[in-house]
């Protein structure tokens, strides 16, 4: 635990915890959408339940990523340039989250409205499995988030779970505000394209400081909440 003794862990710690929770709001919305389907007094067991679930879920996918990653021997050779099955991934990854970022981003400055469609729900488990079957799908971009922010297991779990919690007792709250302010939801489809970036980079055998991504999270967080106090003041 002497990882906790480390400026650099609770940087990257509260970096990765925000962008997880960020993220992770078009998931509390679809929770909220099939949650709703179901009788009320089963509402609020579907929503616990299935971010459990996903919780689970989760960890599962950091767990099996991270051993992946860990593969460094040399798959394929490209003359002098030789990739691992960690290099692979990570540029498979990256460029993943390049295309998801700037779809998303051209999609929100569009201002298209999100359409969720949500399949007819017929029991409380088939409002589970539904969770359970998109939160995979939601996590991908987090869990390359989480890889590309820290390279310790540990701080990764515990930013998921840290999220999570917030997203079973603060759902509601957490989610009118990003929606009140989409211009967080932008910096943080920013961010993913930075981290994309920066895991190509890294697939490429060419290391990038993790102290650069922190500086500019924080940097443009604090830059936006005076233009948030600043446009509230003047409404």
């Amino acid at each position: 635990m002497e990882i906790f003794l480390q400026p650099d862990a609770w940087i990257a710690l509260l970096t990765l915890t925000f962008m997880e929770i960020v993220l992770g709001i078009d998931n509390i919305i679809f929770i909220s959408l099939v949650a709703g389907k179901l009788p009320e007094h089963q509402q609020k067991r579907a929503r616990v339940g299935g971010l459990s679930a996903a919780l689970i879920m989760r960890i599962l996918l950091l767990l099996s990523i991270t051993w992946i990653i860990g593969l460094t021997k040399p798959v394929l050779t490209l003359g002098e340039f030789e990739l691992s099955w960690r290099d692979l991934i990570l540029i498979a990854g990256g460029v993943f989250l390049l295309i998801k970022s700037t779809l998303e981003i051209h999609h929100k400055v569009e201002g298209h409205t999100d359409e969720h469609t949500v399949k007819k729900v017929s029991s409380f488990s088939g409002a589970i499995v539904q969770i359970v079957l998109l939160d995979i799908i939601f996590s991908f971009d987090s869990i390359l988030t989480a890889i590309g922010l820290t390279e310790q297991l540990l701080l990764m779990i515990i930013a998921v779970m840290i999220s999570i919690i917030v997203m079973m007792v603060f759902a509601k709250a957490v989610g009118d505000f990003v929606n009140k302010h989409p211009t967080i939801q932008i910096l943080a489809l920013s961010f993913l394209i930075l981290i994309g970036v920066m895991l190509i980079v890294e697939g490429a055998h060419y290391h990038v400081p993790k102290g650069y991504i922190y500086f500019s999270v924080f940097f443009s967080l604090a830059i936006e909440m005076l233009n948030m106090r600043f446009r509230k003041k003047n409404t």
